[in-house]
């Protein structure tokens, strides 16, 4: 069906992550991939750049394994002014608090039941469920926000492994030829070149068995996209535009929450294994 053109982990969630060349993929996905979080000091909700005005200043920091190659290893940051700091460091904390503007603290615990979520309302259709925009309210910062939890025990919204084709991404494209479809605005984990696809091969692949290098995945649902690849990404300026072609393009039924916009799919792991940039996929079963 094609290849793994990239590999993408990102340790403290909403924040830039690394690229890999090859990555272990445990039960929980791939391995450091959303280990640690800021939490509001406050409120003890979980820091996340869909609700870009209040944490959006995430997005302006990296982070990554001490030691990449084997993933293991301390969870270092990053910060705009180039200072790298491990997390669970006091300055780290002291100095992503005045980044963002309010007390916060970087953690590698998740909450057992599920922390708190905001998430910014978006204009364009699809981005948010029907039933989710009607409770919205108007925050301290001006902006409309639903409230929802991450996965309990984890960091991750919903899925552990997030899959984008390349198929999809082009498709984009020609919806919106002046827009950078860059696969890092959508935050995926694994892109894959699929050269006998056209437009979003992967909607066939719901509850798939797919082969990915050594590791087994079941494609589970397409993936919601938010606000968040309409933000600047490291080198990729803002583009409003981004998820209205989104909207415009490939809006999908997700469970039972109506079509929304998405791009890519949603896996979980079957059987660990490694997965490697260059590696063939195929279904399987």
């Amino acid at each position: 069906m094609g290849t793994v053109t990239a590999l993408y982990r990102y340790p403290v969630k909403s924040m830039l992550g690394e690229a890999l060349t090859s990555v272990e993929v445990t039960e929980g996905g791939l391995h450091g991939d959303r280990v640690a979080a800021a939490l509001d000091d406050g409120t003890g909700a979980v820091a996340s750049a869909k609700h870009p005005r209040k944490w959006g200043g995430l997005l302006r920091c990296r982070s990554r394994l001490a030691d990449p190659d084997t993933g293991r290893g301390t969870v270092l940051v990053e910060l705009p002014d180039r200072v790298v700091l491990p997390v669970g460091d006091p300055e780290l904390d002291a100095r992503l608090s005045k980044l963002l503007g309010r007390p916060v603290s970087l953690s590698d615990t998740p909450p057992t039941h599920g922390g708190t979520l905001e998430r910014a309302v978006p204009a364009y259709e699809g981005g948010v469920p029907d039933a989710l925009r009607s409770t919205a309210a108007v925050d301290a910062t001006g902006a409309a926000i639903t409230s929802g939890r991450v996965a309990a025990g984890t960091f991750f919204d919903y899925g552990t492994v997030h899959l984008v084709t390349t198929s999809a991404l082009d498709r984009l494209r020609a919806a919106h030829p002046a827009g950078d479809f860059d696969p890092r605005r959508f935050r995926p984990n694994l892109v894959v070149a699929t050269p006998d696809g056209t437009g979003f091969p992967e909607d066939t692949w719901v509850d798939a068995k797919l082969r990915i290098g050594d590791a087994l995945f079941r494609v589970v649902v397409p993936t919601p996209r938010c606000v968040v690849p309409t933000l600047g990404h490291d080198d990729l300026p803002p583009d409003p535009e981004i998820m209205r072609a989104v909207a415009r393009e490939h809006r999908v039924p997700v469970h039972d929450l109506g079509r929304l916009s998405c791009v890519g799919v949603y896996l979980d792991v079957l059987e660990p294994g490694t997965v490697r940039v260059g590696d063939t996929f195929a279904r399987e079963g």
